[in-house]
């Protein structure tokens, strides 16, 4: 059985096109076929439209079991991990419970003290929403939206998500983008250009939590 190559859609992940073809996510992201997409993108969970995956034959295991007998066969799973921080006016919300819905599951807790949320969700989870406040707020949750931190549209995820509204252009160079820029440029105390230089996306992609 050869090898298969699956062009990744907007949203898709490695960790989701591994689950929909029954395999763990480690298993593809690490096989040799898929070295130039692992140095290029480095984040199983953030690859972008257009990019190729390479799914590797699947390999027969064979288990030694009496005959007579009913045997139980369980596929181990490996999950996902969705992680969001949520503030207020710049300020953590923390310790604030929450429900999240994802696929049509409740999934119940609160943020720590520095308003985050880290959870296991399935590797091919899509959409959901966030309910705050007993459902008072209720924000749309897409999982593997977020683009490569070095491309426009994944700069402005990244900045829309810090506070920093920008749109969504995909053009670093409107006057909503740079002046966003400017602005985090500023808060970091990097050079006030509004330009979206190297330094200055891969400073936005480390303060993006």
């Amino acid at each position: 059985m050869p090898s298969e190559q699956v062009t990744a859609n907007r949203g898709d992940s490695v960790t989701s096109i591994a689950e929909d073809r029954g395999y763990f996510w480690q298993t593809v992201w690490e096989h040799a076929d898929n070295t130039e997409l692992r140095e290029k993108r480095g984040d199983p969970n953030i690859i972008a439209a257009g990019d190729v995956v390479v799914i590797p034959p699947k390999t027969r295991k064979d288990e030694t079991r009496a005959t007579g007998a009913r045997h139980e066969f369980k596929r181990k799973g490996v999950p996902a991990q969705l992680k969001l921080r949520l503030t207020r006016l710049g300020s953590p919300r923390a310790d604030e419970p929450f429900v999240l819905v994802l696929d049509g599951k409740h999934i119940t807790g609160s943020t720590d003290g520095d308003g985050k949320i880290e959870i296991d969700i399935p590797p091919n989870a899509r959409q959901g929403e966030l309910r705050l406040k007993n459902g008072k707020e209720v924000y749309p949750i897409t999982v593997g939206a977020l683009d490569p931190w070095d491309t426009p549209t994944g700069a402005q995820q990244r900045l829309n998500n810090m506070g920093f509204a920008c749109g969504s252009s995909g053009n670093l160079t409107d006057a909503k983008s740079v002046a966003a820029i400017r602005a985090f440029q500023e808060k970091y105390a990097l050079p006030i250009t509004g330009e979206a230089d190297q330094t200055t996306l891969r400073t936005i992609d480390e303060k993006h939590v």
